[in-house]
C-alpha cells in the first residue's frame, strides 16, 4: 500500500514554527506519513511574485490532502483572500469548526462540545456583484445561495453528526429578513432535516444563536449555517473553550480537503519560539480522522489535553511560561 502524501503549507509568522510541531507529533505518534512542501502567502510573494502559485496548486490537487498553516493576505492592495480561493479552486464546500473544552485553560466555560459546519464558497463570501461607486459613497455585494450548495452543507452537517452520534442539528439563518437567501437556506434545512428522524432538528436567527452560544451553550450540537454567519459563530465558539489558539478547522470537499489553523499568521511573535500550536495539532487531529485513523487521533488529543490539565510546559495564553518547542515536546513525552 502506497504511503500517503501529505501536502504541507508552512504558511506566514509562526506558521512555519507550529507547523513544524504538528508534525513532529504526528511522526511522534506513529504516522508514517510523506510531507510535501510548498509556498503560498507572504512566503510566496517574496519567491515567486505570486501569493498563490501554481505549482502549489498542482500539488494540492495530486496529493488531495493539505496542512496548512495561517497564510497572510495583503490588506488593501487589490490580493483576493488565499482561503477564499483555495475552497473556490478545490470545490471545498465544507467549513467544520469543532470547539472542545480543555480543563486547565483560562476558558469561562466548561464542557463546551460544538461543532459549526459552515457553507464555504456561496454568501455573502461568493466575491459577486463587488461594486465601489466612482464617488465613493456607495458600495454593493451580492449574496448567492443555490438550492444545491444549500444541500450539499445541510446533508453534511447531518450525516457528521450521524457519523459522530450527535443528537441534534441547528440551522442558523436570518430568513425573517433576508428572505430570499436566508429564506431558500432554511427551507432547504427543514426538507434535509425530515431525511434524518433519528437527529433532533432545530433552527435559530443568528442573532439570537449569538446570545444563546453565551448563556446556555449547552443548548447546541451540531451548527450548520451560511458562509458570513458561520465565520462569525464559529470565532465565538472559539472564544467559549480559550480563543482562536484552541480552534482547528477543516475545509472539505469531494476531492480534496485542507485542515488548518483558524488563527492569524502574529507576526509580532513569529520566530520568538512563543505561539501555541494547539490549534494546528487539532487541525492534524481532523486530518487523522478523515484518513479513519481515529485510534491515532485519540492518542494525540488525549496527550495534548493531559499537558494542558496538568500546566506541563504549557505556553503563555495558557497560563504558562513555555514555548512552541517545550509544548510540543510534553505531548511527545505523552505519546
Amino acid at each position: 500500500m502506497a504511503k500517503q502524501t501529505i501536502t504541507v503549507i508552512k504558511g506566514d509568522g509562526i506558521g512555519p514554527s507550529i507547523i513544524d510541531s504538528a508534525i513532529e507529533i504526528l511522526n511522534a505518534a506513529g504516522c508514517d506519513f510523506d510531507y510535501e512542501f510548498v509556498d503560498a502567502g507572504l512566503a510566496a510573494l517574496e519567491k515567486t511574485g505570486e501569493l498563490l502559485p501554481k505549482e502549489t496548486l498542482e500539488v494540492i490537487e495530486k496529493n488531495k490532502i493539505t496542512l496548512k498553516g495561517p497564510l497572510t493576505t495583503p490588506v488593501g492592495e487589490g490580493f483576493t483572500s488565499i482561503n477564499v480561493t483555495l475552497r473556490k479552486q478545490f470545490g471545498l464546500y465544507a467549513n467544520v469548526r469543532p470547539v472542545k473544552s480543555f480543563e486547565g485553560t483560562k476558558a469561562r466555560y466548561d464542557g463546551i462540545d460544538i461543532i459549526t459546519v459552515r457553507e464555504n464558497t456561496q454568501g455573502m463570501y461568493s466575491g459577486l456583484g463587488q461594486v465601489v461607486s466612482e464617488d465613493g459613497n456607495e458600495a454593493e455585494a451580492m449574496s448567492k445561495i443555490t438550492r444545491e450548495g444549500a444541500e450539499k452543507i445541510v446533508t453534511f452537517a447531518y450525516e457528521l453528526a450521524q457519523r459522530e452520534g450527535r443528537k441534534k442539528v441547528t440551522a442558523v439563518h436570518k430568513a425573517n429578513i433576508l428572505k430570499s437567501t436566508s429564506g431558500l437556506f432554511l427551507k432547504v434545512a427543514r426538507e434535509v432535516g425530515e431525511r434524518y428522524p433519528d437527529i433532533e432538528s432545530a433552527e435559530m436567527i443568528v442573532d439570537a444563536t449569538c446570545m444563546k452560544l453565551v448563556m446556555t451553550p449547552e443548548e447546541f450540537d451540531v451548527i450548520v449555517t451560511t458562509n458570513l454567519f458561520g465565520d462569525i459563530l464559529s470565532d465565538l465558539c472559539a472564544g467559549l473553550v480559550g480563543g482562536l489558539g484552541m480552534a482547528p478547522g477543516a475545509n472539505i470537499g469531494e476531492n480534496a480537503a485542507i485542515f488548518e489553523a483558524v488563527h492569524g499568521s502574529a507576526p509580532d511573535i513569529a520566530g520568538k519560539n512563543l505561539a501555541n500550536p494547539t490549534s494546528v495539532i487539532l487541525a492534524s487531529i481532523q486530518m487523522l480522522e478523515y484518513l479513519q485513523m481515529g485510534d491515532t487521533a485519540e492518542r494525540i488529543r488525549s496527550a495534548v489535553a493531559e499537558v494542558i490539565k496538568t500546566g506541563d510546559r504549557t505556553t503563555r495564553d495558557l497560563g504558562g511560561n513555555h514555548g512552541t518547542t517545550d509544548f510540543t515536546q510534553a505531548v511527545i513525552d505523552r505519546l
